[in-house]
């Protein structure tokens, strides 16, 4: 921009020069300011005296400043473009091959985002998916891992990792295609949990026949989350300040005892001592056939595979990971500080 200015300017000179301090006509200035500029060789369009000639020596390499310096700024712009478009590639790429034990998110919509927000805060690695190069600029602005993408294609799952991920989640607002994402991650990585998204109740048993961990439909849940604040404000104010956000002083986790790292395998919740050793409260307990144990006593036995959920400050809950070893793949997420 500042170039074309400053080459504008240049043929303003030469013109009003030609036309005013040699007394050709307009038309004429700006035709010999214009061969000049452009080194043509064209000659003269009247003869020039020696005042004239020096001018027409300065307009020459006004010109070639001005020119040159927009020939290096165009190229340089292209060059920077290209190899900087390449190294963003390259370290995208890198990115990706580094991915393990991650997160991923189909869809960076609405829901999406705040799915994003709640995984940033809990401080665990996630890439996101979305076809829009709107939201993927969105998403970089933000911070985020993004790929710009077709996430029911099995090429850009496994572009992401999906063979190395943990989770996915299907927050397209199409059920069909949240439908294809379940079906292409399960067959690319039948370990992986997959949590997908519904617009109605059809979809939610579609999604769970598909093979969908858990569905989820937003006007259902939020339904029921607005009748529980109705009706148990309290409660809900409570479970919402311990499941999310960054600035909490409790949080509940869950940990799963592997016998062959976990020293409590095999004793009482009562000997195992874990609330006198941590302070953290064991809640419930998930056994490996599905049976759920709310408010376990301490004669409840913990067994090979069981899942505690426990709740705890931040430190409660480390202290807590320490005693029960290394808990499978997983390790005890630390919240971001906001």
């Amino acid at each position: 921009m500042s170039g074309a200015i400053a080459l504008g300017g240049v043929f303003l000179i030469g013109t009003l020069w030609y036309s005013l301090v040699e007394g050709w006509t307009p038309a004429e200035a700006a035709y010999m300011t214009i061969i000049t500029l452009a080194t043509v060789g064209y000659g003269e369009t009247r003869p020039l005296g020696s005042r004239g000639r020096i001018f027409t020596i300065a307009l020459i390499l006004m010109g070639v400043i001005s020119i040159g310096y927009i020939v290096n700024r165009f190229t340089d712009a292209i060059i920077q473009g290209y190899f900087q478009e390449g190294i963003r590639l390259q370290q995208q790429r890198r990115l990706m091959e580094s991915l393990s034990e991650h997160y991923i998110i189909c869809g960076f919509s609405r829901t999406g985002r705040q799915i994003a927000k709640e995984f940033e805060a809990e401080g665990v690695p996630f890439v996101v998916i979305d076809s829009s190069l709107e939201c993927v600029q969105q998403g970089q602005q933000e911070g985020y891992t993004i790929y710009q993408g077709d996430a029911t294609l099995d090429e850009t799952l496994i572009h992401v990792g999906v063979a190395k991920a943990v989770c996915i989640v299907a927050a397209l607002p199409s059920d069909a295609e949240n439908l294809y994402i379940v079906l292409s991650a399960k067959t690319l990585n039948p370990q992986i949990r997959a949590i997908a998204r519904a617009s109605n109740e059809e979809a939610l048993q579609k999604l769970q026949r598909g093979g969908a961990d858990v569905v989820i439909s937003p006007y259902i849940t939020g339904g029921k989350r607005m009748a529980s604040a109705a009706l148990r404000p309290q409660v809900m104010d409570f479970v919402d300040g311990i499941i999310s956000g960054a600035d909490r002083q409790l949080y509940m986790e869950e940990f799963l005892l592997d016998p062959s790292v976990c020293p409590i395998v095999g004793k009482t919740l009562h000997n195992a001592q874990l609330r006198q050793q941590t302070g953290a409260l064991v809640l419930a307990i998930r056994r490996l056939n599905g049976k759920l144990i709310g408010g376990p006593n301490g004669d409840t036995i913990l067994m090979p595979g069981d899942t505690l959920i426990c709740m705890g400050t931040g430190e409660q809950l480390r202290d807590l990971n320490k005693i029960l070893g290394p808990i499978g793949s997983k390790q005890l997420r630390k919240p971001k500080k906001s």
